[in-house]
């Protein structure tokens, strides 16, 4: 049964992923949009004009595109890993823990993109916590992502007997 259970949450780190990633290539301009309100620090007073805000075009795109390619990968590698758990589902244990690698490293995936992207470039180095408007619909929404699929990779990849 927990197995089972397992294999669900790795589908749903899939789901995020792909969801996500979908969302952000069909709103490209939206996406950028808000890679640009971040780091133009424009969404509190006195952030754009700070020595660390930018508009430039190929730094709106890097950020949009590790976002969105982060998502995608997060959401292949979890549907990878939740294939290869249900196959194993019925093995041994070190056959099924075997196959749990790569959902794992999916959910890292999604937890780097959400730790480096949104907490420490955007909230720290573009000092997004001073937005009034980003703070909750952005950063609230990553850490909790965040803390949900860290917490799905720790009951993931506990030992299974």
């Amino acid at each position: 049964m927990l197995r089972n259970i397992k294999i669900l949450l790795v589908v749903g780190v899939a789901l995020w992923g792909g969801v996500g990633a979908f969302g952000n290539v069909m709103d490209w301009n939206g996406t950028l949009g808000a890679v640009g309100a971040a780091t133009s620090m424009a969404t509190f007073d006195g952030g754009a004009e700070h020595w660390k805000a930018t508009s430039f075009p190929i730094v709106l795109w890097l950020g949009a595109l590790f976002i969105m390619l982060s998502k995608a990968i997060a959401g292949v590698m979890s549907v990878l890993g939740a294939q290869r758990m249900w196959a194993a589902r019925n093995g041994d244990a070190s056959a099924f823990a075997a196959a749990k690698e790569i959902a794992l490293a999916g959910c890292g995936v999604a937890i780097f993109m959400l730790f480096v992207g949104f907490i420490v470039i955007a909230e720290s180095w573009f000092e997004l916590w001073r937005s009034d408007v980003m703070r909750g619909p952005v950063l609230d929404s990553a850490f909790r992502y965040g803390g949900m699929i860290a917490l799905i990779a720790i009951f993931v990849g506990m030992r299974d007997d």
